[in-house]
């Protein structure tokens, strides 16, 4: 992970530092959807810049393990919550499950946010890794978060959902 970048007004005289933020690589431009493409969302660039923040791009389903494209998958039955504490999984379209991953990736995505210092995190809203207010629950779209959402919520990071594909 990228750490944070260090200004500098004279050689070894620190200026400021600028404020590390993960950011679901989708909205960056990557391409790491579940169906290849990317939720690119310029004006949540244009802001990061605005605030000099600087973004660390983190596709929780790509860590967790899983390839791009992907079958689309949700959450089965309850909420993220439920997944975290085992009691519910993630299941693709076709009936597998992909708890695990999604879990992994969660997991992962609050380890970067503490080994790089980091306290907000702007996610891909609808998702059920990244939803923030809304996320799927057995293929319907429900109020909730994903289960990335929730991990870094329980772990007191604070979490904005990004529509994403906004010009």
């Amino acid at each position: 992970m990228p750490e944070p970048e260090l200004h500098r007004s004279q050689v070894g005289e620190p200026r400021e530092e600028r404020e590390p933020v993960l950011v679901s690589a989708c909205l960056l431009g990557m391409n790491c959807r579940y169906d290849g493409d990317s939720n690119l969302d310029s004006p949540l660039i244009e802001q990061l810049a605005a605030e000099r923040a600087v973004a660390v791009p983190f596709c929780p389903e790509e860590r967790g393990g899983l390839s791009t494209p992907r079958p689309a998958a949700w959450i089965e039955r309850a909420g993220a919550g439920a997944v975290l504490d085992g009691s519910s999984s993630v299941v693709t379209g076709e009936g597998v499950d992909v708890t695990e991953a999604f879990v992994n990736g969660a997991q992962a995505a609050l380890t970067a946010c503490e080994e790089n210092g980091i306290r907000r995190a702007f996610l891909k809203e609808r998702s059920p890794s990244c939803g923030v207010c809304q996320t799927h629950v057995n293929g319907q779209l429900v109020d909730g978060p994903g289960v990335t959402a929730e991990c870094l919520k329980r772990a007191g990071i604070e979490v904005r959902g990004v529509e994403g594909r906004r010009e």
